[in-house]
């Protein structure tokens, strides 16, 4: 079966269970699966709108799921999401760098032309663009051959007052919050410190390069990867 042989709803549900279990854990490569709810919520859909949907990508082999229990991709519908993902980032890629699109504005319009352009466009941008490894919000890029590189971080939410980490990863879910956090340079790469938190429910990012401190809401710290960098 090849990813064109599927309604692109279906490729969404198969792209999007790979993201959820990429981002969560950062290593698609283990048995873990999501639940219900969190893919549906992802999708913008309803529930029952989205258990149809996995009943069908179940019945065609691509996921394995009991009612109840994590959704777990298969196998062949591993292949197919690392396919989609390979598409989406590159274009994401592409859109950023050649194109001039803002990174807050890449994942959607990434949504829509991952499903109209062929193979041998993905391989010609991949090869123009020097083989990138990872995304502009830092999200590797699955290679030709389906490998996907394990990304060894955890969200901004875990470190400590003053502990000194590196962006790694943002998520494009919120393309508000998004471009407030590119714009005050919270980036992939960037050196960034929790600082005492002005009160319940805020936070506030001490950012490598910028004077003043970059002012989030608590909950947002969840949408910024990062690596905990070792004091010398």
């Amino acid at each position: 079966m090849k990813v064109t042989d599927l309604p692109d709803r279906s490729q969404d549900y198969l792209k999007k269970i790979f993201d959820l279990v990429d981002w969560d854990r950062g290593d698609v490569s283990t048995a873990s699966g999501v639940a219900l709810s969190d893919l549906a919520e992802a999708l913008g859909q309803q529930r029952s709108t989205a258990s149809e949907a996995v009943k069908r990508l179940a019945g065609m082999g691509l996921i394995d799921h009991t009612p109840y229990k994590p959704i777990m991709l298969t196998e062949q519908g591993r292949a197919l999401a690392v396919q989609l993902v390979r598409r989406h980032r590159l274009v994401e890629t592409f859109l950023e760098r050649v194109v001039g699109y803002g990174v807050e504005e890449i994942h959607a319009e990434a949504e829509v032309l991952e499903h109209a352009v062929s193979d041998l466009f993905i391989e010609r941008i991949d090869e123009a663009l020097g083989h990138p490894t990872r995304d502009p919000h830092g999200d590797p890029i699955p290679a030709a051959d389906g490998t996907v590189e394990t990304v060894d971080s955890e969200p901004l939410s875990a470190l400590g007052e003053g502990e000194p980490a590196t962006v790694v990863r943002l998520r494009d879910r919120d393309a508000k919050l998004l471009r407030y956090l590119t714009d005050c340079g919270v980036a992939p790469g960037v050196g960034v410190r929790l600082l005492p938190a002005p009160y319940d429910g805020m936070a506030r990012i001490a950012v490598d390069g910028r004077e003043e401190a970059v002012t989030v809401a608590a909950d947002a710290l969840g949408h910024i990867q990062v690596r905990r960098e070792t004091a010398e």
